[in-house]
């Protein structure tokens, strides 16, 4: 049994936290309110940008996950989840003298700029323009910077239970065929949590992997096959003003995540997304 920290414990947290706990692990979830947490996961209220509030982590920590989400689509917020936050419990171990195996960080895709549809991998650069690619790759420095074992594992869209937003708008007509192609690299909530348990136990790991399926999807060709599963009129072309985030063309390889001898339960996100279609019709 280990005993484990699950720091932003929001939809990834609360799940990855719930495998834990179910296979005997003792964990704690850190969030702001500490209600509506998985069974047998120990509640630990606390706010990551007030460092008053980490004085009294659980003590002898075997591993520490950081899976804190910003809470809106600002700069402000982006650099509140992602580098002070991060800076703060990292701050909090080092001072109460924990000595966690590992510290894993659920980073973002979001750090590569590449925008001409072409593969990246764990080599590439990642030297993102957007405020949020920025702050993200800041939180993955001081990680790295920590005396402790670290891996940040880039995580794709993720989508999954209660994530539907995509086949919402498909069905409500307000995801239209846009002129230039672009490709989205997507990640169900299951291969997520096990990818993180995965990295966890993995003897010899890396600082960085990419988590994202197998199947990076053109955004036209996909919502048109979510159209035809929906049984709904195929998206129109966008007449629309442009999306407040800028659209990302690029295909995210997974490769090194599946040397590592992960086997992803969704290998295409259609299989996965199939399921969720049915789910909502």
């Amino acid at each position: 049994m280990s005993r484990i920290l699950i720091a932003g414990c929001g939809y990834v947290g609360a799940a990855l936290a719930a495998r834990l706990a179910k296979n005997g692990n003792e964990v704690w979830g850190m969030r702001l309110n500490s209600e509506a947490l998985p069974n047998g996961v120990q509640a630990l209220q606390a706010d990551l940008t007030n460092p008053e509030t980490l004085s009294r982590l659980p003590g002898d920590l075997d591993y520490v996950f950081y899976t804190a989400g910003a809470s809106e689509f600002s700069e402000a917020a982006y650099k509140a989840a992602y580098v002070l936050g991060m800076r703060n419990l990292l701050a909090a171990l080092q001072s109460q003298a924990q000595q966690p195996k590992r510290v894993i960080f659920t980073s973002s895709t979001g750090v590569y700029a590449q925008q001409d549809g072409q593969w990246v991998d764990e080599e590439s650069p990642a030297e993102p323009t957007s405020f949020s690619g920025k702050a993200v790759l800041e939180g993955e420095g001081l990680l790295q910077a920590s005396p402790f074992e670290t891996i940040a594992l880039r995580l794709g869209g993720i989508y999954g239970p209660g994530r539907t937003r995509l086949i919402d708008r498909v069905r409500k007509g307000e995801a239209p065929i846009e002129a230039s192609p672009r490709h989205l690299n997507l990640i169900h909530l299951d291969d997520i949590v096990g990818a993180l348990m995965h990295l966890m136990l993995l003897e010899a790991a890396g600082p960085v992997y990419i988590g994202v399926d197998s199947d990076p999807q053109e955004w036209n060709e996909f919502i048109r096959w979510i159209a035809h599963q929906l049984g709904v009129p195929e998206p129109s072309s966008n007449t629309q003003a442009p999306p407040r985030r800028p659209p990302r063309n690029r295909r995210c390889s997974n490769a090194r995540l599946r040397s590592t001898g992960y086997a992803f339960r969704y290998p295409s996100c259609r299989t996965a997304y199939r399921k969720l279609i049915q789910s909502t019709s």
